[in-house]
């Protein structure tokens, strides 16, 4: 089953590197459905890359001020 990569995965399959995100590879059934099921790959059967972006919460500001030194 051909899937396409969503993310990068470090190491590799088989003696060879996993590709990039984005790239293709060809893996048994069972092996691709674990990577779509963790959110790792996509079904590539579709020939169309599904761009994600992931939404990512901005941190509430908690610095207080220098003490000691007086602003001039």
């Amino acid at each position: 089953m051909k899937v396409r990569m969503k993310a990068t995965i470090s190491g590799t399959r088989d003696g060879e590197p996993w590709p990039q995100r984005g790239g293709v590879v060809d893996l048994p059934k069972e092996e691709a459905e674990h990577l779509i099921g963790a959110g790792l790959a996509e079904n590539a059967a579709n020939g169309e890359l599904v761009e994600e972006t992931a939404t990512v919460k901005a941190a509430p500001e908690t610095a207080t001020p220098k003490r000691g030194r007086s602003a001039k």
